[in-house]
Parts: structure tokens; C-alpha cells; sequence
């Protein structure tokens, strides 16, 4: 076969240039003039940035004063608290929190229906209404202590407690130190044994940071009961508390736990003391105690296992022989054993 020649071979085609395409960018704003005094009618005046300002005012409740027209205020008080408008809600929050302390009858037939707007404000994600609620809740709990354990306000409490839980775990600092204050606060104002009824669902709960928070306020209720309101509560169910809380992933959870157990030696030395102990009553929680020291000295949590024993030790100390009697004898025996 004869070979082509090598001149014979098709020209190349010259690669075809690119092309560009124009972007034309429509929501591109001019450049402004270097000289900003240069009244340029070519370009469109830019808009001026308005800082946002937050009007609300953190007033404490001692500043708060009385309200000069309590009954027209009233009046218009559900209007603003549901109100669309973020700031006519927090100006009613404040007229609340007034009402509650210097108005408080005016408050009582509405009492379930403010308490559940503090709840939806705590939930809102405007940093400045939800403390201004937190605030308002820690004025209310001044004002209504026990009463707002009664049942048409039970259940809006609840969802009120929760709230302030979740809020003192939260990890925005302003908001989270005026739940923790509002706790307090709650704690000083509501009798230990009804608050315990309710904080002690929060000890299972399944956020570590609100079991933490809710041990710290179950910690402050026991500092407040004598020894006659932990019996009547359960000397038992309280030391069952402190233990599941020493379990916890949480150093603060484990601290108010420590807490709760040396208040709850204390009381327990107290009890042994007292001359007009009943003896029934008395022995039966001696048994239930030192079955639950038996049980925590076996957990292998080295922590739980230590403060047991120093219970024991204070167990010891306060009953002495009266440990030897037929009804604790049996449980002492397997303490001493372990």
C-alpha cells in the first residue's frame, strides 16, 4: 500500500476562541464617592444602618414602684401580654411584676393565665423577653409562695419549674444567672415538702444539666426542713435521691447530693437525740436506713461508697445500741459484715 504523503494530511482547525459571558450583577449597589459631601444625582442614596436598641429595662424588685391606676392597668393587661409586639409584651411582664408585688389580690383570678404567659415567654427566643418572664416569675413566687400549688394554678406551676430549669442549663450567661436567681427564690417562698412532690421527677430526667439544677434546688429544700418534715416526707426516699444523685455524670449534681446526705445525717443524729422519738415509727426508719447504707456501701461508684460509710459512721454515733434491737439487728449485722 502506498503511504500518504505527509503534506496531504488535513489542515488543523484552529481552536475557536472562548466565549465570555457577561454577568451582569443587578443587586450590585455602586460604590459610593470617595468624598461623601459629593452630591452625585448618578447614584442612589444608600440607606442608613440603624443600630438595633434594646429598649427593654432589667428593673430589680426593689425599684419597682406601685402603680399609680392599678384597676385601668388591669384592664388592658391580657391585651398586652398577648400582644405581637415583643416590646408591649415586656412593658406587661413589668406592670405584672408590680401588680404581683404591690397589687397581688388583682392578680389572683388571672393567676393561671399569667403564669402560662411567663411560661411561652421563657420559650421565646428573644433573649430580653425571656428574662424579663424569669424576672416576672421570681415576683410572682414572692408574692403567691404556696398558693400557686393550689390546683388551678398546679399544672401551669409545673411547665413553669420546667421552664426555669432548662433555662438555668441554658448556656447564655445573663439568662442563665436569673433563672438560677428565680430558683432560689422559688425554694425560699415554697414549703420543702410540696416543692420536693414536684422537683423530684427532675432527678431521672434525661438532660444531665437539668438534673444537676433540679439537685441543686432539692438540696436548698432539705437545708429549710427539720427533722419532723423529713420524716414526714421519708427520711428513706430522701437518702434513695441523694443516692441516685451521686451517681451523676455532673460534679454539681454530685456536690448537691453530698449536700443533701450530710443535712440528711445531721437530722438523722438530731432524730436519735430527741427524747420524745417514737419508738415504732423511729425503728422503722433506723431498719430502712441502714439497709439503704448497706445497698450504697455495694455500689462501685467509690464516691457513693465512702459517703455511705460515713453515714454509717453517724448512724453509730446517734443510736449506739438501740441499733442492736430486734428490728435493725439483722440489717446491722450484714453493715457491720461489709
Amino acid at each position: 500500500m502506498a503511504l500518504r504523503a505527509l503534506d496531504n494530511t488535513l489542515p488543523l482547525t484552529p481552536e475557536r476562541p472562548k466565549k465570555v459571558i457577561k454577568v451582569s450583577n443587578s443587586t450590585a449597589k455602586p460604590k459610593q464617592p470617595a468624598d461623601s459631601n459629593v452630591n452625585n444625582e448618578n447614584v442612589a442614596p444608600m440607606d442608613p444602618v440603624t443600630p438595633a436598641v434594646d429598649s427593654v429595662d432589667y428593673v430589680s424588685s426593689e425599684d419597682l414602684k406601685p402603680l399609680s391606676d392599678p384597676d385601668v392597668k388591669f384592664q388592658g393587661l391580657i391585651e398586652g401580654l398577648e400582644s405581637k409586639d415583643w416590646l408591649k409584651v415586656c412593658e406587661s411582664l413589668n406592670d405584672v411584676r408590680r401588680m404581683a408585688l404591690h397589687h397581688s389580690t388583682l392578680l389572683l383570678p388571672i393567676l393561671e393565665k399569667v403564669v402560662l404567659v411567663l411560661v411561652k415567654s421563657m420559650k421565646n427566643p428573644r433573649s430580653a423577653l425571656c428574662k424579663t418572664s424569669i424576672m416576672a416569675a421570681s415576683d410572682v413566687f414572692k408574692s403567691y409562695g404556696d398558693k400557686l400549688l393550689e390546683s388551678t394554678t398546679c399544672d401551669a406551676v409545673d411547665h413553669m419549674i420546667l421552664q426555669l430549669l432548662l433555662k438555668a442549663s441554658q448556656d447564655k450567661k445573663f439568662v442563665c444567672e436569673e433563672a438560677e436567681k428565680t430558683l432560689k427564690t422559688m425554694v425560699a417562698f415554697i414549703a420543702p415538702i410540696p416543692l420536693l412532690h414536684k422537683l423530684k421527677a427532675y432527678v431521672s430526667h434525661g438532660n444531665m444539666r437539668v438534673r444537676a439544677k433540679a439537685a441543686v434546688s432539692i438540696s436548698h429544700s432539705v437545708s429549710k426542713m427539720n427533722v419532723g418534715e423529713m420524716r414526714e416526707y421519708g427520711v428513706v426516699v430522701l437518702v434513695k435521691m441523694a443516692a441516685e444523685l451521686l451517681k451523676d455524670r455532673l460534679p454539681e449534681a454530685r456536690e448537691a447530693a453530698r449536700s443533701m446526705v450530710l443535712l440528711i445525717h445531721k437530722a438523722v443524729m438530731e432524730e436519735g437525740s430527741e427524747e420524745e422519738e417514737k419508738e415504732g415509727e423511729g425503728e422503722g426508719d433506723r431498719e430502712k436506713v441502714v439497709l439503704v447504707l448497706v445497698k450504697s456501701m455495694k455500689n462501685p461508684r467509690s464516691a457513693l461508697c465512702k459517703t455511705s460509710i460515713m453515714a454509717a459512721s453517724d448512724v453509730f454515733k446517734s443510736y449506739g445500741d438501740k441499733l442492736l434491737e430486734s428490728t435493725t439487728c439483722d440489717a446491722v449485722d450484714h453493715m457491720v459484715g461489709l
